[in-house]
């Protein structure tokens, strides 16, 4: 069996092509919607992928450790493992969130699902080939769960430009934009 994509069903009804269709003749009420729905799984896609590469740092890193017989603890190690100094240049868009993620214990519960058969609460004890698995196993839903964020981020630039094309083009009207959202 294997484990349900990340976002789960929600990102799947937002990746899914007839999410955009027809888009331009939906009111503004119901797009701004749309947009706040992309919003609140963008936001739970970013914070399983930081609980993700937190893990698979750690488990690289002990990994790393090994193969060099290094002789510090890997608790010695966390400081620089967290400190994110052995990566790159971060990819992400900069986008700010205005929402939290909508279930933080079952976002943990996926990240924690992908190796089901290795217990990373004490990476230092486990052996080379379930560390290793786990490595696999993290990194490839690590590449899954980013391409699902891409393509969320592109659902809500799509959103987002249709917004801005009807303020743009005078289609959309601020005060009773506004006016609306205070009845609800």
């Amino acid at each position: 069996m294997t484990a349900p994509s990340a976002g789960g069903t929600a990102v799947d009804t937002l990746l899914a092509p007839a999410f955009l269709e027809g888009i331009e003749q939906r009111g503004m009420l119901d797009v701004r919607a749309l947009r706040r729905q992309a919003e609140q799984s963008e936001v739970d896609l970013s914070y399983t992928r930081r609980l993700l590469q937190g893990r698979l740092d750690i488990v690289r890193r002990e990994l790393q450790r090994r193969a060099e017989h290094d002789g510090r603890s890997l608790v010695d190690l966390l400081p620089e493992i967290l400190s994110e100094k052995g990566r790159g240049p971060a990819h992400g868009l900069g986008r700010h969130q205005t929402v939290q993620p909508s279930d933080p214990v079952a976002l943990e519960q996926w990240v924690n699902g992908l190796a089901p058969d290795v217990d990373l609460s004490d990476v230092g004890e486990l052996p080379d080939d379930q560390l290793e698995t786990a490595a696999r196993a993290l990194a490839a839903g690590e590449r899954g769960l980013s391409e699902r964020r891409r393509g969320v981020q592109t659902v809500m630039d799509s959103l987002a430009g249709e917004l801005g094309r009807r303020y743009r083009d005078g289609e959309a009207d601020v005060a009773q934009l506004l006016a609306a959202e205070g009845r609800h």
